[in-house]
């Protein structure tokens, strides 16, 4: 009943704002004692949408929600306070700070907002503007969306102690752009993905992706290949052609990616390097990979190292290889097995560079897609040619460095006697 009054109260989920009905649910779910009801209906009567405006209703529903420890009430109770409406005391700023504290202190986002603005204006408190400051940074790591405005104005101009940051300002105005009522789509597309309704959550998506929403993006390109086989994407002509598919993938990603999504801004690089989505393009999955790894990403350092290994899109040189699969491995210890793979085949490079073992290392990649694609049942990706790969460099190392020692201990002549 209460997610019914809030449905028809803020007009949610296609459904048309009608605050009457909102007001017969809530009514409805206050029977039941719901809390949550009596502080919306505190606001419905404070704000008189679809009904006569009446402060001392609105001060009773959230006293009422309030001793039901439901605390988010208390911020109602502060409201009027602000206002001097409804309240025996009439405007009293300090009653109002009281209120907002002991929300904030229950660890309510809206609390720590309201007590941001008192001492941003300096009503009933001193006017500090970084202990405002301190408040909304609070208020927003809770996804207060209006804390993110004020501090996104703080460093559209910068106050004291707070150097001036448009850059910073426009990222944190755009999150507030996103929390608006739109903003139920994502909510929407995440039910229907959970329910199995995997073609509904898609267009979901992708309706918010065209609203700038960064996750929609990359959730609609993560849907689009990992359910290519389910015939949810419609073509020019019927379904997806495998083609289609990559290219509205890879448009997703870039949008995404240019938005600072990490791991799109790598699979970026990897449309460029295996030409999924475009065309084969090695110089630019260079640069997109530099591009993450930027931002500390040990798979773009492995695929960096791999492409300066074998002169692919970059300049051959073994030296730079070897610095950046190292670096790959301190920043994620995990990459241990492939990154020591990669450096044994670093190792056959420089002591068998012109061997024919060598060259047939070189070639093994397309062997291994050949006979995977011969087999009925056996599926060979890019990532996993690359594996089997460097497992192949990693036994002829070992294989070459036992012939070396059975070398050595033959040319070893015995002490005379």
């Amino acid at each position: 009943m209460y997610r019914l009054g809030v449905f028809y109260y803020f007009g949610l989920r296609g459904v048309h704002r009608d605050h009457s009905k909102a007001l017969t649910w809530l009514l409805k779910a206050v029977e039941k004692s719901d809390a949550r009801s009596m502080e919306l209906l505190g606001e419905i009567y404070a704000r008189g949408y679809g009904v006569e405006r009446n402060y001392s209703r609105a001060y009773e529903w959230f006293l009422e929600a309030a001793r039901k420890k439901h605390y988010s009430a208390l911020n109602g109770i502060g409201y009027l306070y602000v206002k001097g409406q409804g309240v025996a005391d009439g405007k009293n700023h300090t009653m109002a700070k009281e209120y907002f504290k002991r929300a904030a202190e229950a660890g309510d986002s809206h609390g720590h907002y309201n007590l941001g603005v008192l001492y941003l204006e300096g009503m009933g408190v001193k006017k500090d503007v970084k202990e405002a400051c301190k408040l909304f940074l609070i208020a927003a790591n809770k996804g207060h969306p209006k804390a993110f405005y004020q501090l996104a104005k703080m460093q559209q101009t910068g106050i004291p102690g707070m150097k001036k940051d448009v850059a910073t300002a426009a990222a944190l105005y755009k999150i507030v752009a996103e929390r608006g009522p739109w903003g139920s789509l994502m909510w929407w597309a995440l039910e229907c993905y959970l329910k199995g309704q995997i073609g509904k959550a898609l267009v979901l998506y992708l309706r918010a992706a065209e609203l700038g929403y960064e996750a929609a993006q990359s959730n609609a390109a993560w849907i689009l290949e990992k359910y290519h086989s389910e015939g949810i994407c419609l073509g020019k002509a019927g379904l997806c052609t495998d083609v289609e598919r990559h290219q509205r993938a890879h448009t997703l990603w870039r949008y995404a990616a240019e938005q600072g999504n990490e791991h799109a801004a790598l699979l970026i690089g990897d449309a460029y390097f295996y030409g999924r989505g475009t065309e084969k393009d090695l110089d630019r999955a260079a640069e997109a990979y530099m591009r993450t790894q930027l931002q500390q990403n040990p798979q773009a350092m492995f695929n960096l190292g791999y492409m300066y290994e074998h002169g692919l899109g970059l300049p051959k040189d073994l030296h730079l290889a070897k610095r950046h699969y190292d670096q790959a491995l301190d920043t994620e210890p995990a990459a241990a097995l492939p990154v020591t793979l990669a450096l044994m085949s670093l190792w056959l490079r420089q002591h068998y560079g012109d061997s024919i073992v060598v060259k047939a290392m070189d070639s093994l990649p397309q062997i291994i897609v050949r006979v995977g694609d011969s087999l009925m049942g056996f599926f060979v990706d890019e990532g996993n040619v690359t594996l089997v790969t460097l497992f192949v460099c990693l036994l002829t190392v070992l294989y070459l460095r036992q012939r070396q020692r059975q070398v050595v201990a033959v040319n070893i002549q015995p002490p005379p006697q």
